[in-house]
């Protein structure tokens, strides 16, 4: 397709439709200090050997990260990746930059979403799961702007320690829709089931927790869908799906809408995306789900097929009553997270939730035996925990980076600050003395 560029003519039509006179207006709400007003400090014009060394001398300058001890968290961690998965999704018929959304979509890759619909939603035990989405966080914001419209009510309790860019979405995305948070308060790290009491009423849509929430904490989940469903408010978790190899699934607990980031499911941390959005609900609320779902059926000689069963967004088919901005799903990152299902199995996600619980509560225990350290709170927890610190979080996180550990965020949301520590599978014993060491030494 050929680049067809604006003219001056086109560009003046477009601002006076806008009913702005120039560029300069359009562009009126960036702060003037963020704005570029000279040249880019480009160098000379150079060959492409020239380009090629410099861009390899500018890398040269980045720290060898694969050879670090990964500890950091805060929603994405550094699972084992069997090699099977790269292998598979670069096969020409799946690598690709565009996720057909069309009905005529391959059967192969119908099938696909398929078979990843069938395993969250056995993994969550919940009734249905659509195609995907982009990543948690705005598979969060879309379960909410759901029960907006399902319970014609505008008013959501956001209970426990939810992810603060998570919590920035919602603002951003749910809040343009016209919703309101209300922010129930903390408890040792948990969501304080009198303070979430204290919001209900018959304008909350629903009640969102992430459970094991920010801190690694668990929450009392079957306590506050008890709550949410006693107001007629739907009940909203995300969830870390690798916790369910050992936790109750959100199904068990009569969860409305279930979500996750599915990066955990054989997806690279790749500095923070492209990631995985997982999306269950209950089958009530099938017709009102964000994206698609494929299905399975029978063509007329009887061989199995597959097809788009739903496309609730779609504009030429529903228009003004599409009910997400969603238009197709993530669809490589998708088939990794089905790749992974399929080698890890039952058995497999058992055995990784097993092994970070473990490996987490010995570096806790750890950690907590040395002088001027300690956990900021005596709760259950997986994966990860808040380590209260003997010097600035800030500090550690810097001088850890150094000794070739990563750890962090920090966390600054109460009056002791305190580091952030996740631990997986993939982290060894000889890695997480290190690490005591390297505290004790600090």
């Amino acid at each position: 397709m050929p680049f067809l560029p604006g003219t001056d003519i086109d560009r003046k039509e477009m601002l006076h439709a806008i009913g702005v006179s120039d560029l300069e207006a359009l562009l009126a709400n960036i702060p003037e200090e963020l704005k570029l007003r000279e040249d880019l400090p480009l160098p000379e014009p150079l060959s492409e050997v020239e380009v090629l060394a410099y861009l390899a001398e500018l890398a040269g300058k980045n720290a060898e990260i694969s050879s670090h001890a990964c500890f950091a968290g805060g929603g994405a961690y550094d699972h084992f990746i069997p090699s099977a998965i790269s292998t598979i999704v670069s096969r020409s018929e799946f690598l690709t930059a565009y996720t057909p959304y069309q009905a005529e979509v391959s059967q192969g890759t119908l099938q696909a979403i398929y078979e990843y619909q069938t395993m969250v939603a056995r993994l969550f035990r919940m009734d249905v799961s659509n195609a995907s989405m982009y990543d948690g966080a705005s598979a969060l914001a879309e379960a909410v702007r759901l029960a907006k419209e399902v319970t014609r009510r505008n008013k959501v309790v956001v209970a426990g320690g939810l992810n603060p860019n998570y919590r920035s979405v919602l603002h951003t995305v749910a809040g343009a829709a016209g919703l309101e948070f209300q922010n129930a308060e903390l408890t040792e790290g948990t969501a304080d089931i009198s303070s979430v009491r204290s919001f209900m009423n018959d304008e909350i849509a629903a009640i969102v927790v992430q459970h094991p929430n920010y801190y690694g904490c668990l929450e009392e989940v079957r306590e506050l869908s008890r709550v949410a469903h006693e107001h007629g408010a739907l009940f909203i978790v995300c969830a870390d799906p690798i916790s369910l190899g050992v936790l109750e699934p959100p199904g068990a607990y009569d969860t409305d809408i279930a979500v996750g980031e599915g990066q955990p499911l054989g997806i690279p941390l790749s500095f923070g995306g492209p990631y995985l959005g997982l999306f269950c609900a209950t089958e009530k609320l099938v017709r009102r789900i964000p994206g698609r779902l494929s299905g399975m059926t029978v063509d007329k000689d009887g061989n199995r097929g597959f097809t788009l069963t739903l496309q609730t967004r779609e504009q030429q088919i529903r228009r003004a009553k599409a009910t997400s901005n969603i238009c197709t799903n993530q669809g490589l990152m998708m088939l990794c997270s089905t790749v992974y299902m399929a080698l890890m199995g039952k058995l497999g996600i058992l055995e990784v939730a097993k092994l970070t619980t473990q490996k987490a509560h010995y570096l806790a225990d750890k950690i907590s035996g040395l002088p001027g350290y300690e956990l900021m709170f005596d709760k259950p927890f997986f994966r990860e925990f808040v380590v209260k610190t003997p010097v600035s979080p800030n500090v550690l996180v810097e001088t850890l980076a150094d000794r070739g550990f990563l750890v962090g965020p920090t966390v600054t949301a109460f009056r002791d600050h305190g580091l952030l520590i996740a631990v997986t599978e993939k982290r060894t014993r000889q890695e997480m003395d290190a690490l005591v060491e390297a505290l004790a030494s600090v």
